[in-house]
C-alpha cells in the first residue's frame, strides 16, 4: 500500500479537464463517442488513457476485474457525496444523458477490461461483506502498510501520510477499500498481493485495515 497521500490529497482537487492530444496505444479511436465523452468528462482525473492521475485508473485491470458495469456506471451517475467526485447523471445535476454514461461505461469495458488479467487470483469482492474490525485493521496495517507508510501511518521512507485528515476528508470507506485492493501502479503501489510478497492480504484484512483508517477521520489531534 506504497500510496503517496499527499499527493492524492493534493491532486483530487485538480480541475477536470479535456483533453486535445492525439490517440495514444490501446485507446479507442479519437472520434468516438467514448473517447469524446471519457476525454471531456473523465480524463482530467483519471487520466487519459484511463491509467490514473487525481484519481485511480480506470483502465487498471484488477480494478475492472472486481467493479461490475452496474457499479462503474453507479458512481459515474451519482458521483461520490462527501468527496470530489461529482455526479455526471443529469437527474443527478450533471450534463450527461443515460445513453452517454452507458457509452462511457461501455468503453470503459471493451477498451481497458483483460478478462484473463485475474485468471490465477481471487481478488477480494469490491464491497466488504462485513463490518471490520479497527482493533484487527491496526494489527493488519503493521504487517502490510507500515514499512512505506510508518508505523503510525504519518509516512515513512516510501509513501507519504494515510492518516493525514486531509486526505481521509476527500475519500470514501469504499474509496479506501478500492485503494487498497487495486493499489495504484502510476504512483507505485501494489495492489492486495503485494504488500507482503507471497502473502496476499485477506477479505477481512482490508475491510479491518479500511476500518482503522475510517476511525483516523475521527481522532483529534491527527495528521493535518
Amino acid at each position: 500500500m506504497k500510496l503517496s497521500a499527499a499527493l492524492f490529497a493534493a491532486s483530487m482537487l485538480a480541475a477536470t479537464a479535456c483533453s486535445t492530444r492525439d490517440r495514444a496505444p490501446g485507446r479507442p479511436p479519437a472520434n468516438s463517442p467514448f473517447s469524446l465523452l471519457y476525454a471531456k468528462n473523465c480524463a482530467g482525473c483519471h487520466g487519459l488513457d484511463g491509467k490514473g492521475g487525481a484519481a485511480l485508473g480506470l483502465a487498471d485491470p484488477v480494478y475492472l476485474a472486481i467493479a461490475d458495469d452496474a457499479t462503474i456506471r453507479r458512481i459515474t451517475a451519482t458521483g461520490v457525496p462527501g468527496t470530489a467526485m461529482p455526479a455526471f447523471a443529469q437527474q443527478s445535476g450533471g450534463m450527461l444523458t443515460d445513453e452517454q454514461i452507458n457509452d462511457i461505461v461501455r468503453g470503459i469495458r471493451a477498451g481497458w477490461a483483460s478478462p484473463n488479467a485475474l485468471a490465477v487470483a481471487n481478488p477480494p469482492p469490491y464491497a466488504a461483506q462485513a463490518s471490520g474490525d479497527p482493533k484487527r485493521g491496526e494489527a493488519a496495517y503493521a504487517v502490510y502498510c507500515s514499512s512505506c507508510h510508518g508505523a503510525s501511518g504519518r509516512g515513512g521512507g516510501r509513501a507519504g501520510a494515510i492518516v493525514d485528515r486531509s486526505y481521509l476528508a476527500l475519500i470514501s470507506d469504499q474509496g479506501l477499500r478500492t485503494h487498497v485492493i487495486v493499489g495504484r501502479p502510476d504512483l507505485g503501489a501494489p495492489d492486495w498481493r503485494g504488500d507482503v510478497p507471497g502473502k496476499p492480504m485477506s477479505p477481512e484484512d482490508i475491510s479491518d485495515v479500511v476500518a482503522w483508517l475510517a476511525a483516523q477521520r475521527q481522532l483529534k489531534g491527527g495528521s493535518q
